[in-house]
Formats: structure tokens, C-alpha cells, sequence
């Protein structure tokens, strides 16, 4: 059975975060939750989830501060890790080792194991020091994935955009989680050209 980290940090987009906690629930993988306290805050804003609402889908919940907590080591298997949202503070956080919570030691972590560690960076537009950031990133083995939405499988909700982000990240893990149609998997007579 998989065991992944689901970090959620301060950015705009909260709902990345849980639905992939719920989702990874729906499909048996084990999670191990970090939320930051500015992420609490955000879900409060953008979202009617609050973190006892989380705790039935998340196998262990730990606290931000936990340093000392199972998986700040390296000796805790685990399969990789994902931050959904990922603010540009947890981004540099990240880039530079500076382990100053559980969310980006675990993080670090991950990254000296070379398990798969995915950021959903959330900001826009992007200056170089960010650019800068996400290529240290790159190199020490982690990988980018801002959530921007792809529109060949015709999303109709918010649900289905997000849906589609969430189960890209989950391919990288080897998860497939059906969340969204596939490129190819339609017929070209079901593909509609529209014009503008």
C-alpha cells in the first residue's frame, strides 16, 4: 500500500490540498497530513472545510511544529510527498533546507531520500527569484506543478478543473485515480471544434 505526505501550506487554493487528501482516502493510500497555520486560516476563507472536517481522511495528522514527529527522519518509509497548495514561502523554504517546521523538514527530507516530492506552486505572475526558486527545485530532484488547468477534456465545473490538476499529480506517483478524461481517450467525433 502507498504512504504519501500531503502538506498543505498558505497559498490561494486550499481545495487542491483536500481533495487530495480525499481522494488518496477514497483510493486506500495512507496519508500523513501537515497544514500550516496560514493554510487553516485560507481554508476558513475559501472553503466550509475546517481541520476536524479533514481528520476522517487523513491516516495520521500532525502538528506544523512537530519537528521531532515520524516523518521528519528518513528512516520513516514512505512513498514521496506532495504540497497542495504551495505558497512562494514554503517554495524557498524548500529550495534552501531551511527546515524551520515539520512541513518543509519533511519536505527535505524526502528530497535526500530522492522520493518523489511535488510542489503545486501558486502564484502568478512570476519575477525571477521565483523562477530562481523552482529550478533549485528542479535540480535537487523535486518537481514543479503549478495547478494550471488543461481544457481538451471540456471541464463543465470547478470540480472537474480541480479534479484534473489533482489526478495529474497523482500519475506522478503511478496512481491513477480516474479523475478526468485523458487526451486521446476521446473520438474525433466527440471532440468539438469550436471556432472564435
Amino acid at each position: 500500500m502507498s504512504k504519501i505526505v500531503v502538506g498543505i501550506s498558505g497559498a490561494t487554493g486550499v481545495i487542491y490540498g483536500i481533495r487530495m487528501l480525499k481522494t488518496l482516502f477514497q483510493l486506500g493510500v495512507e496519508t500523513h497530513l501537515v497544514v500550516t497555520s496560514s493554510a487553516i486560516k485560507n481554508m476558513l476563507i475559501e472553503t466550509e472545510y475546517t481541520m476536524a472536517d479533514l481528520e476522517p481522511f487523513a491516516s495520521t495528522i500532525y502538528d506544523v511544529d512537530d519537528v521531532g514527529a515520524a516523518i521528519a527522519s528518513g528512516s520513516f518509509q514512505i512513498d514521496g510527498m506532495v504540497i497542495a497548495p504551495c505558497s512562494i514561502k514554503t517554495l524557498s523554504a524548500v529550495a534552501n533546507s531551511f527546515n524551520y517546521n515539520l512541513l518543509i523538514r519533511a519536505a527535505d527530507v524526502n528530497l535526500k531520500e530522492r522520493r518523489r516530492v511535488v510542489l503545486l506552486v501558486r502564484e502568478t505572475p512570476l519575477h525571477e527569484g521565483h523562477l530562481d526558486l523552482m529550478m533549485k527545485i528542479t535540480r535537487i530532484g523535486g518537481v514543479i506543478m503549478p495547478p494550471a488547468p488543461a481544457f481538451y477534456h471540456m471541464p463543465k465545473t470547478i470540480d472537474d478543473i480541480i479534479n484534473q490538476s489533482v489526478g495529474k499529480v497523482l500519475d506522478l506517483f503511478g496512481i491513477d485515480a480516474s479523475l478526468f478524461k485523458r487526451w486521446g481517450s476521446n473520438t474525433k467525433e466527440e471532440i468539438k471544434i469550436v471556432k472564435t
